[in-house]
Formats: structure tokens, sequence, C-alpha cells
């Protein structure tokens, strides 16, 4: 079924919209949810709270692509999945390395003006992203976005694992320096 038809039965308020975005985007949403927090359950259970954000989320908004906004609800659920699983047992785990890599580029705040800020930002990212070339775009997106481990990415792009840390590496300087260039830093 086409996107727009899914987003429509949101709208209608229709159950056939979850199970048509299940069969449409369960894998991909799972993929991501089970990179990020690395168990199954875990993961499963991102994807059914990413169906019911989605429904309450639907009527206030109309996504143009809806796997783009199903993948940062999962992503972000998965996040704060794994966040709590470390506060509880305080253990390192795969997506907070990958968080701590890029935390030396992306400033941080609380001041009120923040969300403002957060926005201009992922605009900044996503414009720096677009513009990398298609090995380095993959390798940042894998890593960042799908939060792969750089054993997953050097054995999908077949590349050694020191190559995939490196252009990880020139990156990450890269988009330091963007950002400054931005105002953003």
């Amino acid at each position: 079924m086409e996107d727009q038809k899914i987003v429509d039965l949101y709208w209608q308020r229709s159950d056939l919209a979850i199970s048509e975005t299940n069969q449409k985007y369960g894998r991909y949403c799972h993929s991501i949810a089970y990179h990020i927090c690395g168990v199954d359950e875990d993961a499963e259970e991102c994807v059914n709270d990413t169906w019911l954000r989605a429904w309450n989320l639907m009527p206030d908004q109309r996504p143009s692509a809806l796997a783009a906004f199903l993948g940062r609800i999962t992503r972000n659920l998965a996040l704060d999945c794994l966040k709590a699983k470390n506060r509880q047992k305080r253990g390192g785990g795969e997506a907070l390395l990958a968080l701590d890599e890029l935390e030396e580029c992306i400033p941080g705040g609380t001041r009120p003006e923040q969300v403002l800020e957060e926005k201009e930002l992922a605009k900044a990212i996503g414009s720096f992203v677009s513009g990398l070339p298609q090995t380095e775009k993959a390798i940042f997106v894998l890593r960042y976005f799908y939060v792969a481990p750089i054993g997953e990415i050097a054995e999908r792009l077949q590349y050694s694992q020191a190559k995939i840390k490196s252009s990880l590496f020139r990156t990450r300087k890269k988009l330091r320096v963007y950002l400054q260039e931005e105002g953003i830093c």
C-alpha cells in the first residue's frame, strides 16, 4: 500500500493503518531498534510503541515521508529504552559509544531557545550529510542514525574496520568545521 493511503488510514482512525504500517515498515523499524537496543524483545517493544506514537501523532501531523517519520520515532524510543536500561545497570553499549563520538562535534545546552537550536542543528547536519560523497554518507548514516557497530558497517560495505574508523574520524572533523562555519558551534 502506498504511504499516502496509509497516512489517510491513520487520519480516518482505521485499525487497518497499524497492520498496513507493520506489514510495510515493521522490519525497517525493528532493524533500527535492534541496532540500538541489541535485544530482540526491546526492539519489538519499541516497534509496537512506534505504532502507538504514530497513531497519536498522526491527527496533528501529516508526514510527507512516512519511512523517515516512523524511523525517527523508533530511533528515539530505542534510545530512550537504552538510556533507561543503562541507568539501571550502568553498562556501556554501541549506541552510547556512537553518541559519545558525535558529542565532540555537537553543542549542547538547556537554554529556552534549545528547541530552535536543535532544529537548526538537524537542518545543518542534514545539509552536511547530503553533501558527502556516497561512501562517506553511507558510513556516517549507518553509524550515527542506525547505530550499526563498526564491524557490521565494515562487513556490509566490504571495507576494513580501520578504514571505517578513519572515515568516521575524518567525517566528524569535517562536521565540526562545517558546524563552526555555520555558526552553530
